[in-house]
């Protein structure tokens, strides 16, 4: 993936990545899993959603691919003593794997950062096996909602929106989905969405504060900066909206995700 992320790996963007389980972020797939299948599990970062699949195939294998070989070692002490799971350096637009090889492929929150989603695609599908699986969640930031009106989190939207394009990417991924994979050639396409919310003082404080700290110290706020979309004040600016956010006790947040599960023919 050749692409630049956008959040890069900054300790508040892994701060994240770490909370997020098989069971928050992939419940859509879950059900269809059976105990012996093998996976491929693609942009996997610190392997918190690999080693949940990898729960939930016993008698099968799940393999997580990612860039960044540093994630990679995070995901490998993530996986802990499982023997069902491995991890390996990988680009999506040449997936080093025979036709067929995989009964479910799955990608969270990675083609949104994509130049090329429908190649990526593709790829998924010419490494799934007749029969299979290709399991796709995206977040949509144009259908994210927050209350209170924050004027700066309006900012933040605006702002983040404009530097995921200029990257190449698509933040309003998750309404899109589906007609990537139709235009990838997958046919047999089920459509979903799921939200997380944050709303307790725990939540409030968790991802107002991750947002705050990512806004003015990860590769984001770098290439806000140096892509001329905001100053340096505006970033301290926006991250005081995030802690005047988290500090409100009407505080409430919404992520939305499109989700899609395409049966390969």
């Amino acid at each position: 993936m050749p692409e630049v992320y956008t959040h890069g790996h900054h300790e508040s963007v892994l701060r994240s990545h770490r909370w997020r389980t098989a069971g928050n972020s992939a419940a859509y797939l879950l059900p269809h899993l059976e105990p012996d299948m093998r996976i491929l599990d693609v942009g996997c970062g610190p392997g918190t959603i690999t080693a949940g699949l990898a729960d939930r195939v016993p008698k099968g294998r799940v393999t997580g691919i990612d860039t960044v070989p540093g994630v990679l070692e995070q995901a490998r002490e993530q996986a802990g003593s499982r023997a069902n799971v491995d991890f390996a350096t990988g680009d999506v637009y040449a997936l080093g794997y025979p036709d067929g090889t995989f009964c479910v492929v799955h990608a969270h929150q990675v083609l949104q950062h994509l130049g090329d989603p429908v190649g990526a695609l593709a790829q998924m599908r010419r490494v799934t096996r007749p029969g299979g699986l290709i399991a796709a969640r995206d977040g949509d930031y144009g259908a994210m909602v927050w209350y209170p009106d924050v004027p700066a989190l309006n900012d933040w939207l605006a702002l983040y929106r404009k530097v995921a394009r200029g990257n190449g990417g698509e933040p309003d991924a998750g309404r899109r989905l589906h007609v990537w994979a139709r235009a990838a050639g997958l046919t047999d396409v089920t459509i979903s969405s799921s939200t997380w919310t944050y709303a307790t003082p725990e939540e409030r404080a968790w991802w107002g504060g991750l947002w705050a700290d990512r806004t003015v110290m990860s590769s984001y706020a770098e290439r806000a900066v140096g892509g001329g979309y905001a100053t340096a004040q505006d970033l301290e600016r926006i991250a005081d909206g995030w802690r005047a956010w988290a500090a409100d006790q009407d505080g409430w947040f919404a992520v939305v995700s499109g989700e899609i599960l395409c049966r390969v023919n």
